[in-house]
């Protein structure tokens, strides 16, 4: 089964969408995806093949998930969003547990991005989210990552807290993808209620990193992103602008 499925990536494969891929996701020396190897495919194109695949044992999805190809991996993510989404409890935290023991696997944004909401957020939605501010807590950047963007299932149900409380805890990472990460899930919350984006800008804006506050603040009113980006917002402890 896992040679036919190597085999029908390689044959959706481009050689030329490959050479884009190795750029895009910064695959050169010291780069956050050093090494990664593309085949050249789409994420519509692997969505297609995993819904083909959707059955896979996951002794064969962990197979996948540990390959070198970044398709393969991705392959291996989305079969288990799609199973994750049939199981039962029982096979739904096999599913949750499986992921994170194999996290070291999942390291490129996209990988997190598309599959930590769907199996981590949801898992955790009603129960302890200890699990998330240990996460937040790893030395991986992709585990940090996994720990905010798992929290867009949260606030895809209006339930923002969460997501704040991680977001606080990881305002002094230094990672610009973790900037970017938090900036986005900020952005989720302020697109379904923005006083709550507002409290937590009007008490962390000055101390957040610039590419985290510009995501933030993306579908605000001018006049409000303005006055975030250049100080110009009062808070309880500044009685006057800046």
């Amino acid at each position: 089964m896992l040679s036919e499925i190597r085999n029908k990536l390689r044959q959706y494969g481009s050689k030329k969408q490959a050479a884009l891929l190795q750029r895009f996701f910064k695959t050169g020396p010291d780069e956050y995806g050093a090494g990664d190897i593309f085949l050249g495919l789409k994420v519509p194109q692997i969505r297609e093949i995993a819904g083909q695949y959707a059955n896979l044992s996951l002794k064969e999805i962990v197979n996948l998930l540990k390959s070198p190809i970044h398709e393969e991996r991705l392959l291996a993510l989305l079969i288990l969003v799609l199973q994750y989404s049939k199981a039962d409890e029982s096979g739904k935290k096999k599913i949750y547990e499986l992921y994170l023991k194999h996290t070291v696997y999942i390291n490129n944004w996209d990988l997190v991005d598309l599959t930590a909401s769907h199996i981590v957020g949801f898992f955790l939605m009603n129960k302890s989210k200890k699990p998330l501010y240990e996460l937040a807590k790893s030395k991986m950047l992709w585990e940090r990552r996994i720990a905010i963007i798992a929290t867009h299932y949260f606030i895809r149900n209006f339930k923002f807290d969460i997501t704040l409380k991680i977001a606080a805890q990881l305002i002094a990472d230094r990672e610009d993808l973790i900037h970017k990460a938090v900036g986005w899930m900020l952005r989720e919350v302020g697109k379904k209620d923005e006083k709550t984006l507002d409290k937590f800008l009007r008490k962390h804006y000055n101390t957040m990193p610039r590419t985290m506050l510009r995501y933030a603040i993306e579908k605000l009113p001018e006049s409000r992103r303005k006055a975030y980006l250049y100080g110009k917002v009062i808070t309880k402890n500044n009685s006057k602008n800046s």
